[in-house]
């Protein structure tokens, strides 16, 4: 399953809001510095759908907001 998640580093609260049927919106508490907000993300993501982290890929989206996420 491939999802877009728009990632919001640097949030007061970590949070993950549902805007359609494959889009999120995760807000995370880390800074988008040295991945530290990408791995929070894929932290939130693997609570959030109950999955181990490694089922979680990040396919584009490195160094942007917007990612596309393939979940195993």
């Amino acid at each position: 399953m491939k999802i877009l998640v728009k990632a919001k580093p640097s949030s007061k609260v970590n949070s993950i809001e549902k805007l359609s049927e494959n889009e999120f919106l995760v807000s995370v508490k880390e800074p988008a510095t040295g991945g530290k907000a990408n791995r929070a993300v894929i932290d939130a993501l693997a609570d959030y759908f109950k999955i181990s982290k490694n089922r979680i890929n990040i396919l584009v989206g490195q160094t942007t907001k917007n990612k596309i996420i393939e979940i195993n």
